[in-house]
């Protein structure tokens, strides 16, 4: 569920974002395209906050003190639910600051592993990509091998 809502607040940046347009001859990278990404990587940020404040309205004026245990306990698994999404969330936050701060120090778009472009339709889908697909690909096969 939780991942269902990322995605979610990142359908509603990405409705709102037209793909960027590569021109012929266009450098990789440049000012327009660390812009464009800039402000949807600000604008998933922003809509992650928005949804943190409204679980934190939504905890607030809908804590109750059933009488009934099992009411008590849906409530109880129900904040649990909302505030483990809340915490994939702030990760997702932290991630996103974080390439935020790679398109500042001219270090985005780049593989961290092989230091190749990672490619625009890429970052696209997922802005805050930091391997290019064939490295992030092998760390997968590692990972269902070794079960890291």
């Amino acid at each position: 569920m939780a991942k269902k809502q990322d995605q979610s607040a990142f359908a509603i940046v990405q409705e709102n974002f037209k793909p960027y347009k590569e021109k012929k001859g266009e450098e990789y990278m440049n000012e327009k395209q660390k812009e464009h990404f800039k402000a949807m990587l600000m604008a998933w940020r922003n809509q992650l906050m928005e949804e943190v404040d409204r679980t934190v309205h939504h905890l607030r004026d809908d804590a109750a003190n059933y009488p009934d245990p099992a009411d008590r306990a849906t409530q109880e698994e129900e904040f649990s639910l909302e505030l483990r999404t809340r915490d994939r969330e702030r990760k997702l936050i932290k991630k996103i600051d974080s390439t935020i701060e790679k398109i500042a120090q001219d270090d985005y778009g780049f593989c961290e592993s092989c230091g190749i472009e990672i490619g625009i339709r890429r970052l696209e889908a997922r802005p805050t990509a930091d391997k290019c697909i064939d490295c992030k690909t092998l760390d997968e096969i590692r990972e269902k091998q070794w079960g890291k």
